[in-house]
């Protein structure tokens, strides 16, 4: 993550700063875009992003008044700010190859068949994959590692993949909300000048409810529509024996991945040290050449286990295979800078504000502006950085502490990414779950409880006067009686 600061509405100039009614129209531009293009035509993201993002430039530079060089840099500011998220797209894409070709998510599909039952499979998933993203503090990492295995094993097992991609990510958004190791929990600690202590404890509540919520949801499932069914096991189970050595050693990149992030690694060096290892795993334990297993961490899988179904499960593009995810993700950024770098998200913050008559519509506007800024920013580090700069005075003039605004951007920007299928967390989670080319998040988001829920229970808190807490007493307060 770059250190960018977004333009603050205060700071736009004003002959350049646009109305309500001018910031709105790239806005409808982008939803007129995006609906025709994906949702009508049925094209993949690419073509509405770059014409959302020619709209966009062409709008700043002859409305706004921006020269070329100003709108060049605006776009450039959105792609530095998701610099990490690329480059760990990058990254996990070989990752995930070298961890195949090693027998690590083999290992954990075999063993993991063994082990789970349809009927608790969903909510095990869940519960797991939020151990583990608390533990190493990064959604991404979880859902791209152990999330991959959970899709075989729930494939093993019957379960549909859309319930499967699901409890994954719900699990994995909700230990990485929690986790002090987590980039935009600290992000949403330090833009807003909380304690990052402070922060976590404060969205304590409203995350055990949205996820506890989800995992009863997960078990209901699994009672009452995968109880009595069929699991293929044998059929998955069966040619990974065959096909990998899986003894313990097949699960040396995992340790090596896992440990360091607990350790307190960043993700990107946690991730390449996993990518080293599973490429020694690949050579020493698979019997695969040096330059063989290079090549698969380029190329990706092609695996032969003499099952369509295995082979389905385990294929894999390397980071060759990345470029459909990258190219999506490098224009909603470009786009996402765009609309930042000329004020329009920092115009909508600010009207949103007008419409502020009480502390607890203050904290539900927050997380609808956290959404909305989720939604055209394709990124969710803006979705905190946002509102949570934008709104801070605001906070202040109504005398609520900073981890009311610091919980209100991180439980509604963070997890809610994945419902918009050019967003990046969207991109990512799609593709590290589902093989085919160009699937996007609409078919597995209706089983995301944690990202519906999450926004909602942070609503329903700040309405009923549950979401805040005002740092002193009102001024008609009576005084304590002395003893």
């Amino acid at each position: 993550m770059s250190d960018h600061a977004p333009l603050a509405y205060e700071d736009i100039d004003e002959a350049r700063r646009p109305s309500l009614g001018e910031a709105l129209v790239p806005i409808l531009a982008v939803v007129v875009a995006l609906g025709v293009g994906s949702g009508y035509l049925g094209l993949a993201p690419h073509a509405p992003l770059l014409w959302s993002i020619a709209f966009t430039g062409l709008f700043a530079r002859y409305r706004f008044g921006y020269d070329w060089d100003g709108v060049y840099d605006a776009a450039a500011s959105g792609l530095r700010m998701g610099l990490q998220a690329i480059l760990i797209l990058f990254v996990i894409y070989g990752l995930i190859a070298t961890w195949i070709s090693a027998g690590t998510i083999p290992g954990l599909m075999y063993y993991g068949l063994g082990t789970l039952t349809p009927v608790v499979f969903l909510p095990v998933t869940a519960v797991l994959a939020a151990i583990v993203a608390f533990a190493i503090g990064s959604s991404w990492t979880t859902v791209g590692t152990l999330g991959v295995a959970f899709v075989g094993i729930g494939e093993g097992l019957g379960v549909p993949l859309a319930m499967t991609a699901g409890a994954i990510v719900s699990g994995a958004y909700a230990g990485d909300k929690q986790s002090p190791l987590s980039d935009t929990t600290n992000l949403a600690a330090a833009v807003t000048n909380a304690n990052l202590y402070d922060h976590i404890k404060a969205m304590r509540t409203g995350t055990a409810i949205a996820f506890g919520l989800s995992v009863v949801a997960y078990a209901v499932l699994g009672v009452y529509f995968l109880e009595g069914g069929s699991p293929d096991i044998a059929a998955i189970s069966g040619p990974l024996a065959d096909s990998y050595a899986l003894g313990p050693l097949v699960f040396l990149p995992l340790v090596v991945t896992f440990g360091l992030a607990i350790r307190g690694y960043p993700p990107l060096p946690s991730l390449i040290a996993g990518i080293f290892a599973g490429a020694l795993t690949t050579v020493v334990v698979q019997g695969v050449s040096f330059t063989a297993a290079w090549t698969i961490f380029l190329n990706g899988t092609d695996p032969a286990t003499g099952s369509e179904l295995v082979n389905g499960l385990l294929t894999a593009g390397g980071i060759a295979g990345s470029a459909w995810t990258i190219a999506v993700v490098v224009a909603a950024l470009a786009l996402g800078g765009l609309l930042e770098g000329t004020g329009v998200l920092a115009t909508l913050a600010h009207h949103l504000t007008q419409a502020v008559w009480s502390p607890g519509s203050l904290v539900a506007g927050t997380g609808i502006s956290a959404i909305v800024t989720n939604a055209f920013s394709a990124q969710q580090y803006m979705s905190i950085v946002v509102p949570g700069l934008s709104l801070r005075n605001l906070y202040e003039e109504y005398d609520l502490p900073e981890t009311d605004l610091s919980r209100a951007v991180e439980a509604a920007g963070t997890p809610t990414g994945p419902f918009f299928p050019w967003h990046a967390g969207a991109v990512f989670m799609t593709s590290a779950l589902y093989s085919a080319p160009g699937a996007i998040s609409w078919w597995w988001v209706p089983f995301y409880f944690f990202g519906i829920l999450s926004p909602l229970v942070l609503f329903a808190m700040a309405l009923t006067g549950h979401g805040y807490t005002q740092k002193s007493e009102p001024a008609d307060a009576p005084a304590p009686a002395d003893d």
